[in-house]
């Protein structure tokens, strides 16, 4: 959880995001999307894939199982 938390904070800034234009992209209120950057929530497999897609990396890579 805490890699996954690391990682959407790294990319959403790499990508120049706020977390405003993230969560409206996932289809989430902004409290929501936070709440997976503060690491109080977990995002849905569904949430996951936008994810990885918005920030063209794979699943595995956001949950800090490869790099690529």
């Amino acid at each position: 959880m805490e890699v996954l938390r690391k990682n959407l904070i790294e990319l959403r800034k790499l990508h120049r995001l706020t977390q405003r234009q993230v969560a409206s992209a996932l289809g989430l209120a902004q409290p929501s999307y936070i709440r997976y950057e503060n690491g109080k929530a977990e995002p849905s497999l569904e949430n996951l894939v936008k994810l990885a897609e918005l920030f063209d990396v794979s699943i595995d890579f956001l949950c800090g199982r490869k790099e690529y």
